[in-house]
């Protein structure tokens, strides 16, 4: 069996890939909503693979059963997706630092003895895609709110950490979410509590949601932007829709804003070097692909 370990690229390249049957996926509760099968399968005929990459909708409790079958079934890898980050650092056989860092894995490789390694693209996804998408952003600029203490928060907190910010505000229903995340990631965090959300907006230089309130099927983040700079950059991780009711409120009021798609789009990078040997270029062509479907 070939797992992602073992490149599809090189001499031959493409007489190898047509040899072998390439497969991945995304693993998520619920997990309909994920675009990262449109993505991936475009990709997949972009670089002439024959394969698939397929949905799991897994149920938290069976978790590390799923996990244990990619190898089995012939999988070079997956990605982790809404609630299973932080459980599924907790299952794999090795993880890389930067998941050891956050303390959450988005992404799975199967490696040549069948053994799980985590690793986590959210930051590098979440960096790539602001830095496109708002050039003149710095990390040092000042004050960012992250609304949310879960998988998707800790990868943005450490993404913004190591870009420079010094003061990141972590607002989270759940108190002691925040605090415990303020303790493990070592980064400069100020947790906040919920009834404090819509005044601790005020003098940051960006907000971020990193919750799946927006998202089709849930409630809008309640948060009013009553107190935010009108220059502060407003991201939302949530892609579907594409404008969030958050997104819609910033914009109204004048805010330039980040939408969650280039996120997703640029994590596909890293996985797919890891999985296939492949580093994909993300293209116009593959966002509008996936901005068809919104």
């Amino acid at each position: 069996m070939l797992y992602a370990s073992e490149p599809l690229a090189g001499k031959d390249s493409m007489t190898s890939r047509s040899e072998h049957f390439a497969l991945a996926g995304v693993m998520g509760w619920p997990v309909s909503h994920s675009r990262s099968p449109i993505l991936h399968n475009f990709l997949m005929r972009e670089h002439g693979l024959t394969g698939a990459y397929v949905p799991l909708a897994v149920k938290p409790d069976h978790l590390e059963i799923a996990l244990r079958a990619l190898a089995p079934l012939g999988f070079s890898g997956c990605n982790i997706t809404i609630p299973h980050k932080e459980h599924a650092l907790a299952i794999v056989d090795a993880a890389e630092p930067v998941a050891r860092r956050i303390g959450a894995v988005s992404c799975i490789t199967v490696r040549h003895d069948g053994s799980l390694l985590g690793t986590n693209n959210d930051a590098y996804g979440f960096i790539h895609n602001l830095q496109q998408q708002q050039p003149s952003w710095r990390g040092d600029a000042g004050p960012v709110a992250v609304i949310g203490a879960g998988g998707g928060a800790r990868a943005i907190v450490y993404a913004l950490a190591t870009h420079g910010t010094t003061e990141i505000r972590v607002i989270n229903r759940t108190f002691a979410r925040a605090e415990l995340l303020s303790r493990e990631s070592g980064a400069p965090i100020t947790p906040i509590p919920w009834e404090e959300r819509h005044r601790a907006v005020e003098g940051v230089t960006m907000l971020v949601n990193t919750t799946s309130q927006g998202m089709v099927g849930q409630p809008s983040l309640d948060l009013s932007l009553a107190t935010l700079p009108v220059d502060a950059i407003v991201c939302d991780i949530v892609y579907v829709p594409l404008q969030t009711p958050l997104l819609e409120a910033a914009r109204h009021r004048g805010n330039p804003t980040v939408d969650g798609l280039g996120m997703l789009l640029h994590q596909a990078r890293p996985a797919w070097k890891s999985w296939f040997g492949i580093d994909p270029e993300i293209t116009p062509a593959l966002r509008a692909a996936l901005e068809a479907t919104l």
